[in-house]
């Protein structure tokens, strides 16, 4: 073998690649990311979805309460996008920009109240909900 190869070899040896599966998460950080993807409520569905895409294999608390929270805040979001596109409307549109207002107002209250029970460690569940994932 020359000294290239065996420098090369050697070289390979103090590398590693990157594990195929992601270590699971803490308590603390699984409580952190459920917490989180209710308090996202304040921006729709979106957060929700994504804590749950990358989360959802890495902590059971976390997967359970991104649903619970997906599930709550995707039929508000198409809801309130369906509001702010009628605000368009002359003379009434007013009415559907208070709906709007109000709306988002309801989601932000009921994520931070489920928010904050998550950070406890308790499961929520809110009070009406459409199980859309299961």
């Amino acid at each position: 073998m020359s000294s290239r190869q065996t420098e090369s070899s050697s070289e390979n040896s103090r590398f590693e690649g990157s594990k195929v599966t992601a270590l699971p998460l803490s308590p603390s950080e699984d409580r952190q990311w459920a917490m989180l993807a209710h308090f996202g409520g304040i921006l729709g569905c979106v957060p929700s979805a994504v804590i749950f895409a990358i989360y959802r294999d890495r902590g059971p608390f976390t997967a359970q309460e991104s649903k619970e929270a997906f599930n709550f805040t995707f039929p508000l979001t198409v809801l309130a996008i369906i509001l702010n596109i009628l605000t368009i409307l002359p003379v009434i549109g007013w009415i559907f920009a208070i709906g709007g207002v109000a709306l988002w107002v309801f989601m932000t209250l009921m994520g931070a109240i489920a928010g904050i029970q998550v950070n406890k460690g308790r499961p929520y569940r809110y009070p009406l909900n459409l199980r859309l994932m299961k």
